[in-house]
């Protein structure tokens, strides 16, 4: 419930259908639940691939995109063959402190698109989105059995149900039935102009993919305990990316915001990401009826809710040096793209410790 009303904003933000971001989550989340290195990850079509894949659509159209998230499997599945995964450990704790606050400020920046601007619509989804929060929060007082988003979208519902509320519901950004995914080698030339269009982007979303992977299952180690193993991710997030391409899929990577709901949830191990990819699948076949009438509202609820367990408040208590890293970090994430964020985060970071030994001489 939290994964399709993001991905199909998601699918929308990159001028493709919204089933192109719904297939993505599938076979991309089943995949890498499967054979990744770090269980309890949930991985779909991604809002910081979409922003970069939305000029290769309107330049050149849906095709090439599948074609550009092939060759973005293949070279993350090289980067993991090659066991690069190693180079995450460039990233500091502050960079990587910023990369969790800037994601967390990207995520409720964009809860906010779907509000309407005034008048009474204003206020009805303003009520039931703090609703859903109250209902989310009080969730586990009543009962350790039942999650919290999932009682908090129900309570919700239930209130626009019972008294006629008139306000949007997930249908009315678009629909979400659909087939199961078939099988087409994208309908773009086989030539080296082909390759020239692709080759730029496809290098440009497979680092944003793995750096924001591979970040997120820190983040997930650092919360319930164990290691990941990068290399391995990567070679599932390749896999993975190269099905979707070749089934109509827009790519993605691993999602902070459904991850933190994921392990919120209690779940720790791959049969989470195996039910989560199949119940996206299942409401694509089968009951796409029942998400398309859930209000946004309550979708934008649980996120609003995700986005203040995913900002890391201690961070502001960080000495000055890491508070200034953290937070250009969180100021680049949050303006540009992970990608840039994390690459000017290392930067600055090497400079300082550069700056450091040479004040000892």
């Amino acid at each position: 419930m939290a994964m399709v009303p993001e991905v199909v904003a998601f699918a929308i933000l990159a001028h493709v259908n919204p089933l192109v971001g719904l297939y993505a989550a599938f076979i991309l989340g089943l995949v890498t639940a499967l054979f990744g290195g770090r269980p309890g990850l949930i991985s779909g079509g991604a809002g910081s691939l979409a922003v970069v894949s939305v000029a290769l659509v309107v330049t050149h159209g849906v095709q090439y995109l599948f074609a550009c998230i092939i060759l973005m499997g293949l070279i993350q599945i090289a980067f993991g063959a090659f066991k690069l995964g190693k180079l995450i450990k460039l990233v500091s704790p502050a960079v990587m402190t910023g990369f969790v606050n800037g994601l967390a400020l990207v995520i409720f920046a964009a809860q906010f698109h779907q509000v309407p601007e005034s008048g009474m619509p204003l206020y009805t989804m303003l009520g039931l989105i703090i609703l859903t929060i109250i209902g989310v929060v009080i969730a586990p007082m009543i009962t350790k059995h039942i999650p919290g988003s999932l009682f908090g979208i129900v309570l919700t519902t239930a209130v626009v149900l019972l008294f006629g509320l008139d306000t949007k519901l997930v249908k009315d950004v678009a629909e979400v039935s659909g087939v199961f995914p078939t099988f087409a080698w994208p309908d773009v030339p086989m030539t080296l102009d082909t390759l020239k269009i692709i080759a730029p982007y496809s290098f440009v979303l497979a680092g944003i993919g793995l750096i924001e992977t591979l970040l997120t299952a820190n983040l997930v180690d650092k919360t319930i305990g164990g290691v990941n193993q990068p290399n391995k991710e990567s070679l599932a997030q390749g896999a993975g990316n190269v099905l979707t391409g070749l089934f109509g899929g827009m790519g993605g990577c691993a999602m902070i915001g459904q991850t933190v709901i994921n392990l919120e949830a209690g779940g720790h191990h791959r049969l989470a990401g195996v039910v989560e990819a199949l119940c996206i699948l299942a409401y694509i076949l089968f009951a796409s009826a029942i998400i398309e009438n859930i209000p946004l509202a309550a979708l934008i609820g649980v996120m609003c809710v995700v986005c203040y367990h995913t900002f890391d408040w201690k961070s502001l208590q960080l000495k000055q040096a890491d508070a200034g890293i953290m937070l250009i970090v969180t100021a680049s994430t949050f303006a540009f793209n992970l990608a840039y964020a994390v690459f000017i985060g290392i930067g600055i970071t090497a400079l300082m410790h550069y700056w450091r030994e040479v004040g000892k001489d």
